[in-house]
């Protein structure tokens, strides 16, 4: 004889579940240490380098003296660059007429462009200028006063995906600049100087070139293009070596980005000083 089925009861309907609000805690937060201090360096720092960028970009003179060029006028685009008048005694810079007489404006404002793109794009920039500027969250643990969240899926901030392109550019402003760097010591920019030159320009040139390298390996995104999508590291090893060295220096990214961003202002002011007859040249050799 076949036991007759017995059906399984239904098993009990679980209470909703619903959602709390967030903690009803009237202050702003209950860290009791000095959170402030990171943001309102990184708005300091970053508002004092737009604000003289964006000067030493419109001044459009004392950006070139033999044999040193600011990394804000490398390379120099505009037919304007020519004209060696603008720049007083010192010398015309190397200029490719691209921009032809037509462009009346400084021609650093065709090259800040890219090297503004990338930065502003960056990783580790985005957490800086979010918390400084926009309090987006200021910092951890701290509530930002905003209502609404919609991260970076909507105008403007979309266009942060764009950061990756301003790399492949940053790497082409790197070369151009390391060749700016070592044109400070040898021909054909020192040829007046018989062929050879040393002098505090150009290590502070070639300084910057390395701090802008340095800045650029570690780069999210150069971690992400050099080891990121590999699935068997087994299978690349030379990649895998790669993807190794920049991990290390992309632990270090922050730190290389605020050298780097400062550096790259230092060598403009001093080209500028140099330039403008309020520095020596400061010839070694």
């Amino acid at each position: 004889m076949v036991a007759p089925v017995v059906p399984t009861p239904a098993p009990a309907p679980r209470p909703a579940i619903k959602a709390n609000p967030r903690a009803a805690i009237a202050a702003r937060t209950l860290r009791n240490d000095r959170w402030w201090v990171s943001p309102a360096i990184s708005f300091a720092v970053l508002s004092a380098f737009v604000i003289y960028a964006t000067w030493a970009a419109f001044d459009n003179g004392n950006y070139y003296v033999k044999p040193y060029i600011s990394p804000f006028y490398s390379p120099c685009l505009a037919h304007i660059c020519g004209a060696a008048t603008t720049h007083g005694n010192t010398g015309v810079p190397p200029h490719l007429s691209i921009f032809g007489a037509w462009w009346a404006i400084s021609p650093a404002i065709i090259i800040l462009i890219f090297p503004l793109g990338f930065r502003m794009t960056c990783y580790y920039y985005r957490r800086a200028y979010y918390r400084a500027f926009w309090m987006s969250p200021p910092a951890c643990a701290v509530a930002e006063p905003h209502k609404s969240y919609s991260g970076e899926t909507r105008f403007p901030l979309i266009m942060q995906n764009v950061h990756r392109y301003f790399f492949y550019a940053g790497l082409v402003f790197n070369a151009i600049l390391t060749y700016d760097a070592i044109a400070a010591f040898v021909t054909p920019r020192a040829a007046s100087y018989g062929g050879g030159y040393v002098g505090l320009g150009s290590f502070v040139l070639l300084t910057n070139a390395v701090l802008l390298w340095l800045y650029s390996a570690s780069c999210h995104s150069c971690r992400h293009i050099v080891g990121g999508r590999l699935k068997h590291f087994s299978k690349h090893p030379v990649r895998y070596k790669m993807w190794g060295i920049v991990s290390k220096l992309n632990a270090k990214h922050m730190q290389l980005a605020w050298m780097s961003l400062i550096f790259v202002a230092l060598t403009d002011v001093y080209v500028r000083l140099a330039a403008s007859g309020a520095l020596g040249h400061g010839r070694w050799i």
